[in-house]
């Protein structure tokens, strides 16, 4: 029973968090600050977007950076 949770546990993380915990960190940063914003009168849509915006090229650049060394 302990190694089927220990895989399930796996499967999830790597769903989750894939090559760079960073990019994912980052999405739940931004998601934590959409929801904050969320809760004010100021529009939090554009929040998602612009950290997917930023996020992206970072994970290729140490993608392609890491491939290189």
């Amino acid at each position: 029973m302990t190694g089927r949770l220990k895989a399930f546990g796996a499967f999830w993380y790597d769903f989750v968090v894939g090559d760079d915990w960073r990019v994912a960190l980052g999405v739940v940063l931004a998601l934590a600050v959409t929801y904050g914003i969320s809760q004010t009168s100021v529009p939090a849509w554009w929040l998602v977007p612009s950290a997917v915006a930023v996020l992206l090229p970072f994970s290729l650049w140490r993608a392609v950076h890491r491939s290189r060394g």
